[in-house]
């Protein structure tokens, strides 16, 4: 399949811009840590814990609270509502402590080291962070309030892809007023999967919305369970070392805080598509280029259209998963002879089996096509962040500077569409140079997702997991760990925990950062105290020999 870490072609070594290169040959078997790195891992995993606790108490204050708030009613509890200053600081030290955590485990998840922690520490470590932020409100989004009311309406038998909730549900009901303002009157923009699980789920919280967002957290920490059993298997096939793939994708600080604290719907497709990649390519034996295709394996079909059939669920929850199908296309091509003839014999069956899944589920879930039309609501939300969006407003200002008038309206949709064509453009080089065996199809996979998620007027920090999880399993140098280590690390603050505006109390957020910056600096010294070995330089000794 020339997929296998065994591929020794150097075409297969270049990368395009930015991208890491991938290792050739297996990663080094790793020996477990020793006594002192047992007791800073430890140390680490109690850090990341503080954080999440941190995190989820000041949720209690500052995060994305129903309207009607029920820790209002909890004694005790109910005192972090009324102290919003407090509540902020803690959750900003909460995010800080965790993103530092985050970083001092990456010393136990280096490929180059001797000694690395094991895939069963990591996944643990992942669990004891996520835990306490798995029964809090919503933080850093309200969306998960759209899932519900949309959930709500597919539960009534009504259509969620022709009616927003205030139309559907009424603006009165308690589940239209937790959805922003600006998607009360707008339709769903999500696969019908997503929102028949959801209808299903509906009449167990019986109009709580509590039980509710538990309910829409549950379906994404399906998702995150997903890909912590997919990373570490991709890893392996493609030559990286597991513990960092599950460091980089799994432990990564974007999914803790708005996969499972912010129950975002993105988990569930990236994890069925990272575990349909997997599934697809179990049973494919290994081929290097200009060699003689094996035999069919016993299964292998069976698996690749199992494979096909999970991808294609994801895209059912989210229609970025998508793209993941043509580069599966690519690799399956290229186990045969990489012609043009096998990539038609691979891509007919596969597109028959992709477009007889989607109509079962659009079908089958009763809500049809309808959300192919609703697609393109969620470019409705310009992001301050989206290189695309801040061109159009700065074209805006020109404009004013000009005398031309503010033109920023007009110039969105504008650089949107030419920000989808370079995306498009980006994503047919990347399978053509995949399917010549240029690069690795699931780098080009994570690239193309990136290519489009960066451009997107919407860009949200949590979309970048769609292009870090899968080039985590496959992209084996340093050049795009450290980028992504560094774009991990700052994109979390550039969104804010808080669904309160402080009434217009303009002190509270500099306070609360002041506040946060003093106890992370005082856990960072108490974690020196405790394990010297966290802050000191990795030692030579403790490589593995180039």
């Amino acid at each position: 399949m020339g997929d296998h870490p065994a591929q020794r072609d150097k075409d297969e070594d270049r990368a395009a811009g930015s991208v890491a290169t991938l290792v050739p040959g297996r990663p080094h078997d790793p020996e477990p840590l020793d006594d002192k790195e047992l007791r800073g891992l430890n140390v680490v995993r109690r850090f990341g814990a503080v954080g999440s606790l941190f995190l989820a108490l000041g949720s209690l204050g500052a995060g994305a609270a129903p309207v009607i708030n029920p820790v209002q009613e909890i004694p005790v509890l109910r005192l972090f509502t009324r102290i919003p200053m407090v509540s902020l600081a803690m959750g900003l030290a909460g995010m800080a402590i965790i993103v530092l955590s985050w970083l001092l485990l990456g010393r136990f998840a280096q490929p180059a080291r001797r000694r690395l922690a094991t895939q069963g520490q990591l996944a643990r470590t992942i669990a004891l962070w996520c835990a306490p932020l798995l029964f809090i409100p919503p933080l850093f989004s309200r969306d998960v309030y759209s899932y519900l009311a949309q959930s709500e309406i597919v539960a009534r038998g009504m259509d969620p892809y022709s009616l927003g909730p205030a139309e559907a549900l009424g603006v009165s009901d308690p589940l239209t007023s937790g959805v922003s303002n600006m998607w009360r009157e707008t339709p769903a923009p999500y696969g019908p999967l997503l929102l028949r699980l959801g209808g299903w789920l509906a009449p167990l919280s019986s109009g709580n919305i509590v039980t509710g967002v538990l309910l829409q957290r549950g379906l994404a920490l399906i998702g995150v369970i997903l890909i912590i059993w997919a990373l570490p298997r991709l890893a392996r096939r493609f030559g990286v070392q597991p513990a960092t793939a599950l460091w980089l994708g799994a432990a990564n600080p974007l999914l803790i805080f708005h996969f499972v604290a912010g129950a975002h719907n993105d988990a569930l497709a990236i994890g069925l598509m990272v575990a349909g990649l997997e599934v697809g390519l179990q049973r494919m034996p290994v081929r290097f280029k200009n060699d003689e295709p094996p035999p069919l394996a016993k299964g292998e079909l069976l698996y690749i259209g199992l494979g096909v059939v999970l991808i294609t669920l994801g895209v059912a929850v989210k229609i970025n998963a998508i793209l993941a199908l043509p580069f599966f296309t690519v690799m399956v091509a290229r186990r045969w002879h990489g012609r043009i003839k096998d990539l038609l014999t691979a891509a007919v069956p596969m597109a028959l089996l992709f477009g007889v899944t989607l109509v079962a589920v659009c079908y089958g879930t009763g809500l049809g096509f309808g959300w192919v039309g609703a697609l393109g609501t969620p470019g409705l939300v310009r992001s301050w962040i989206s290189p695309t969006s801040e061109l159009a407003a700065l074209g805006g200002v020109l404009g004013i500077a000009l005398g031309l008038g503010n033109h920023t309206n007009a110039m969105v949709p504008i650089l949107g569409s030419l920000g989808y064509l370079v995306a498009g453009a980006v994503t047919v080089k990347f399978l053509w140079d995949s399917f010549k065996w240029r690069y690795r199809p699931i780098i080009g996979l994570g690239v193309s997702l990136g290519a489009v998620m960066v451009l997107h007027v919407a860009l949200q920090p949590w979309y970048l997991l769609w292009a870090i999880i899968p080039l985590a399993a496959a992209a084996g140098t340093s050049r795009f760990r450290i980028a992504a280590t560094i774009v991990t690390a700052v994109l979390p603050f550039l969104l804010p925990t808080t669904g309160s505006t402080f009434e217009g109390r303009g002190f509270v957020l500099p306070f609360a950062w002041a506040a946060a910056g003093v106890v992370t600096l005082l856990g960072l010294f108490i974690v020196h105290r405790l394990s010297p070995l966290l802050l000191s330089r990795p030692s030579p000794e403790h490589s593995v020999p180039a």
